[in-house]
């Protein structure tokens, strides 16, 4: 088995026999919740959640955040958009280093609880900030948590992501979104050979064939209200015509040209809590600078255009409630708002 791409990126996994990549789907387990029952129970201001806007798996913890409005009671640090070969790093913030836990690099929360931590520094992940130790960085997990243990802390109006009468359905969709459309446009880029690549590319295709069918006649992917479900694919067709359209070879369409799934990207786009937190600037110069192995001059394309991002859906013929029956996200503040230029949103 050799070592693939970077392993602190989101493309933490290996190149096995026969070209495939394989994801290291191995994270820390330890939970947040409620009872506390793992050690780390549910405290307002005591953690901190770390993200890159880069990381379509960090975007997912960004989302939830919002639409839950748990930003009062789990402060949030944003590493850079590139790293280098140890870590993501806060080269965003004054010196250099994150305010509250006054780290440099993610890698030393990692450290601080594992001294001999040998795998991926990966976002999103959750610190403990009275210790500076990571508590979690199982990206999956922490969303439903969210959505479920912090329940106590949500705003007036937040939406059920996770309801229990749909989450067997949820889990289903989830399941073939993460294997074929999230996890399969990775398989793309990171093949090496040209029979897994062709592989990868019929799998993910095939699924986003299966999505355009279940989304021409319902607005949301379960339900008539987003769920986690929508949190987990937008993210990743937010990123698909900037980055794994051309970046990753993902190139039999456009999601621009996939009438019914860019409609649906669009409408989850304009929702409040989904576009706003989507920086277009540091998606592409993460994956164009830092995985050199597809790309060896790190140029970065300027295209494409963004317009398109704020033309009508006209999902609203659909029917559906975003919100069901709450109340959408108010705006982010302005030390969260994402720059002007880098979203069609503000420009």
């Amino acid at each position: 088995m050799s070592e693939g791409p970077d392993n602190s990126s989101g493309a933490t996994g290996y190149v096995i026999p026969g070209g495939e990549f394989s994801r290291d789907q191995n994270y820390i387990a330890t939970r947040i919740t409620a009872d506390g029952r793992d050690g780390f129970p549910v405290e307002p201001g005591r953690y901190r959640l770390v993200v890159s806007r880069a990381c379509p798996w960090a975007n997912r913890a960004l989302i939830v955040r919002r639409l839950l409005g748990l930003e009062d009671v789990l402060s949030m640090a944003v590493a850079g958009p590139t790293h280098d070969e140890r870590s993501w790093t806060f080269d965003l913030d004054p010196g250099g280093r994150d305010p509250v836990l006054g780290y440099e690099r993610l890698q030393e929360a990692f450290f601080a609880r594992f001294p001999d931590y040998d795998r991926g520094i990966t976002v999103p992940a959750i610190v403990d900030v009275p210790t500076g130790q990571v508590v979690t960085n199982d990206y999956p997990q922490i969303t439903l948590d969210l959505s479920t243990e912090w329940r106590e802390h949500h705003r007036p109006g937040a939406p059920d992501l996770y309801p229990e009468a749909l989450r067997a359905e949820i889990d289903e969709v989830n399941q073939r979104v993460f294997t074929e459309v999230n996890n399969g446009v990775y398989r793309c880029g990171f093949a090496g050979t040209q029979g897994a690549y062709e592989a990868a590319y019929h799998r993910l295709f095939d699924a986003l064939d299966w999505l355009t069918d279940r989304l021409s006649a319902q607005r949301y992917l379960v339900g008539d209200t987003i769920t986690e479900a929508d949190v987990r694919l937008f993210t990743t067709l937010a990123r698909f015509d900037a980055v794994y359209h051309g970046h990753f070879k993902c190139n039999r369409s456009k999601l621009a040209e996939m009438p019914v799934l860019w409609a649906y990207a669009r409408d989850l786009f304009q929702t409040p809590g989904f576009g706003d937190t989507i920086d277009f600037d540091h998606i592409k110069r993460h994956y164009y600078e830092v995985h050199r192995d597809i790309n060896p001059t790190g140029v970065v394309p300027l295209g494409p255009a963004l317009d398109g991002w704020l033309e009508p859906s006209d999902r609203e013929s659909l029917g559906g409630r975003p919100f069901g029956d709450g109340t959408p996200p108010g705006p982010p503040s302005p030390a969260e708002t994402v720059p002007a230029d880098h979203t069609p949103l503000r420009s």
